[in-house]
């Protein structure tokens, strides 16, 4: 049976995830992973989206973004059909890189985002890859913290803004980004679950 149309609010925030096919690698190096990026701005400009967040991992990615149009399908399609070419062509190989559909979450809610951005600058942490998210070079929160410039495509004001002036903002989202502890259970991770 056929699966039914994606439903898509214009102006509505999506939790976007792809994962590798057969949870296999999507990015095996750094230029894998400016490729990605490139084309993701290339979306996000093209269809009008804001991105608030990013996260890329070994085998899969995060995006939180807002559509203008109900086009979310269009998008990621476009994004991963591009990729998936060219990382084939450039890796000589064949196949379907991405498992199936994306998955997407409607994001109901501010806190809902902001527990978003936490547990993306978290996820490379709990998977082992770095010790801190200040580390990780592949995620939206070191332009979040101020550590490097935000790329074109990522709009931090949302954000930074429920963190109070802009002068402290900065520092007051590294501190809820760090105010966790393993055992919490974040919003965002029920949503997710197995990404």
């Amino acid at each position: 049976m056929a699966r039914g149309p994606r439903l898509v609010d214009p102006g509505g925030i999506y939790h976007l995830t792809a994962r590798g096919n057969r949870r296999q690698a999507i990015f095996r190096d750094d230029h894998d992973r400016r490729v990605f990026l490139a084309l993701l701005d290339r979306v996000v400009r093209s269809r009008g989206w804001q991105c608030f967040g990013y996260c890329l991992m070994p085998n899969h990615y995060h995006l939180v973004v807002e559509t203008r149009d109900a086009d979310l399908s269009a998008g990621v399609q476009r994004l991963n059909g591009v990729y998936a070419q060219g990382f084939n062509h450039r890796h000589e190989v064949d196949g379907h890189l991405f498992q199936g559909r994306f998955h997407s979450v409607a994001v109901e809610s501010d806190w809902h985002l902001f527990e978003l951005a936490r547990y993306l600058a978290l996820n490379p942490v709990r998977s082992g890859l770095c010790a801190h998210p200040d580390e990780w070079p592949w995620s939206g929160h070191r332009a979040l913290v101020g550590l490097v410039q935000a790329p074109a495509f990522l709009a931090t004001a949302r954000i930074l803004a429920h963190f109070g002036e802009p002068a402290a903002a900065r520092r007051r989202y590294e501190m809820f980004v760090n105010d966790w502890s393993p055992v919490r259970q974040i919003a965002a991770i029920p949503a997710t679950s197995g990404v």
